[in-house]
């Protein structure tokens, strides 16, 4: 790499403050873009896809901050993941704007423009190169494919963990440069930048490869190969940073042991395989964002061999010219391998996720072909007007595609419609938009829905499930119980489905039957609150003595007690059932007494009806058995 110039350096007097303004003046046309494609979100509501589990139907979230909540989110996983940062972020949303949506993406979409931010200024201050360093970060701004991490709630991960990873970009810029200055001070930024690092594995484990990254800007622009000259320096450098991130992975497998549909029985080969295809989609993605949606479903056979063989060839001749260009254009080495690494965890090698493919896996590992494709443009000779007019066409089109695909966003139905317009055999789509009626109350357009996906996907686990939901709506119970069955015959594994079963099956009174489904539904997960308040409820109440178990009932209440941070009054109605079983009547009282006003606090006046009439019993010394089976 000799013959290499050093970055520019900014000059001091008029020029550095004219630089200033100009600086100033792009970071405002970088916020200006980003909320142009994004503000719209603002008005958007939730969708049923994740947003429940992660925040509205979340007790951790909605319960409040405690330090008991704290203590948990930090000792256990969530959703298969360990990622207490962003689920704190939700509850801090949650104190500040309650369950109104709008904030929420107002979140999401300020992290994203701070993330955009900083990119532009770091890349500048690392190269020198202002119009360059723009281009990229208006691109990362504005490009559809950023729109699934920015507008859907649940991906609050992403932008979070990529605020904090451009945070430690930054302390390790102004760590390097202190450093070749033997500046006092520089140990002050890898301090900062080891505790930002942290934070954002805490927000997503998908950051991992942050230490490889380092070592590339090591490369270009930050050029300390050639002032150090030791690559295993600079690879030590770098070891508290990589034992960071093998916490990460560590946490992130055992966070995983209990995923139930982990796509793990895939053979290695094939795994390779489609990690080299997904890597030339995204590709195509990046150049021609069409068709974007979300899930993208998986090939039922895996990828044909030629497509893997041709996706090979055109990878291996990509790298090739890379490493062939590394002495003239460091960059593009250095662009393209930040693209195949910070894909890594994500490209479907070792399994991370049900969808192999989603636009959001590209959050960050598209930064580095923007960067790469850049400076190879910038070489073209051609007048300034040119490549201006050139870089203001390419933000103009990716903007107004962003937008669109913003859009499609605002809710479950345009979300959903728009999914199955872009993809087929989508079973995800199709259930969740049947869903989406149903919650609406339009119970026969669900039915009518679902009827005709079934005749699509007759073998789709999920909408079979949905189907019977939206039947038993409708007390049509035992086609009902024939469509939850008919869903686990399809995936015996099926927790969800056996819980919905479960409560079909109560509501015709075969309440031993219902009990098997809820067991077989905790030996699936454990840790299921819904499956441990069900069956505890059915042993603490049931009319039938011979199926009641008070103290079962009480250990099972207890446990969903503890998840749910004792701050969940139908959990709590069902704790003080089961001690009033178990003949312990005063802790019976107290638990019901200390639901009740959390009930009023959630404005549900039936509940605090109940539990007003339930207490009258227990402080008489009597239990509650219910003789119809709902709670």
């Amino acid at each position: 790499m000799t013959g290499q110039k050093p970055p520019p350096q900014i000059p001091a007097g008029s020029g550095g403050r004219e630089q200033g303004w100009r600086v100033a003046a792009v970071c405002l046309a970088l916020a200006a873009i980003t909320l142009a494609v994004f503000g719209q979100t603002a008005g958007f509501e939730f969708v049923n896809f994740d947003d429940n589990a992660y925040v509205y139907e979340n007790a951790k979230v909605t319960g409040g901050l405690s330090l008991k909540s704290l203590a948990w989110f930090f000792t256990h996983p969530y959703f298969c993941q360990y990622i207490p940062v962003t689920m704190l972020s939700f509850v801090g949303d949650h104190q500040l704007h309650g369950l109104r949506a709008g904030w929420y993406h107002f979140t999401n979409v300020a992290l994203h423009t701070a993330s955009v931010l900083l990119l532009f200024l770091i890349l500048r201050q690392m190269t020198g190169a202002l119009w360059r360093s723009a281009f990229v970060a208006a691109v990362f701004a504005i490009h559809p494919l950023r729109v699934e991490s920015v507008a859907w709630v649940t991906e609050r991960k992403d932008v979070l963990s990529g605020f904090f990873f451009m945070l430690t970009l930054g302390a390790y810029a102004r760590y390097a440069e202190n450093f070749k200055f033997q500046i006092s001070n520089f140990k002050f930024y890898y301090i900062a930048a080891l505790l930002l690092f942290a934070m954002a594995l805490l927000s997503k484990s998908s950051v991992t490869p942050l230490p490889f990254a380092l070592l590339l800007l090591d490369y270009w622009p930050l050029r300390r190969f050639e002032q150090s000259r030791k690559l295993s320096g600079l690879i030590l450098e770098k070891i508290p940073l990589l034992a960071l991130a093998a916490g990460a992975c560590v946490m992130t497998v055992l966070a995983t042991e209990k995923w139930t549909t982990h796509p793990s029985h895939i053979p290695v080969p094939s795994r390779f395989g489609s990690a080299l295809v997904y890597y030339v989609v995204y590709l195509r993605q990046m150049a021609w964002p069409e068709g974007l949606a979300t899930p993208y479903p998986n090939p039922r056979n895996g990828w044909p061999g030629w497509e893997v063989a041709l996706a090979g060839a055109l990878l291996a001749g990509l790298s090739a010219i890379a490493w062939w260009q590394r002495r003239g254009r460091p960059w593009l080495l250095m662009g393209w391998l930040w693209y195949l690494g910070m894909l890594v965890p994500m490209i479907g090698i070792v399994p991370a996720s049900p969808f192999a493919q989603a636009d959001r896996y590209t959050y960050l590992p598209q930064i580095g072909i923007c960067v790469a494709v850049t400076w190879l443009v910038a070489e073209w000779r051609a007048s300034r007007a040119v490549l201006g007019g050139l870089m203001a066409g390419v933000i103009a089109v990716l903007m107004i595609c962003a937008w669109k695909q913003t859009s499609y966003w605002q809710n479950s139905e345009t979300l959903w419609t728009h999914t199955l317009a872009c993809t087929t055999d989508n079973g995800v789509a199709g259930s969740n938009l049947g869903g989406d009626l149903l919650r609406k109350g339009r119970v026969d357009d669900a039915i009518d829905f679902y009827q005709k996906r079934l005749q699509i996907e007759p073998d789709n686990a999920d909408s079979h499930n949905n189907f019977g939901l939206a039947l038993l709506e409708k007390g049509r119970v035992e086609e009902a119980i024939s469509q939850f069955q008919r869903a686990l015959e399809i995936r015996p594994e099926n927790a969800s489905a056996r819980l919905d079963l479960g409560s079909a099956l109560r509501r015709k009174g075969r309440v031993d039957e219902a009990m098997l489904q809820y067991q077989k539904a905790l030996q699936l997960e454990p840790d299921n609150v819904e499956a441990q308040n069900n069956l505890a409820w059915l042993l603490a109440t049931c009319p039938d003595p011979s199926l009641r178990n008070g103290y079962k009932a009480v250990e099972l209440a207890r446990q969903a007690d503890a998840l749910t941070g004792g701050e969940n009054p139908i959990i709590l109605r069902t704790l003080a059932a089961a001690f009033a079983e178990a003949g312990r009547f005063s802790e019976a009282v107290k638990t019901a007494q200390r639901a009740l006003p959390l009930a009023g606090t959630q404005s549900n006046s039936k509940l605090a009806g109940q539990l007003q009439s339930e207490i009258k019993l227990y402080q008489s010394g009597n239990p509650f058995h219910s003789p119809a089976q709902t709670h």
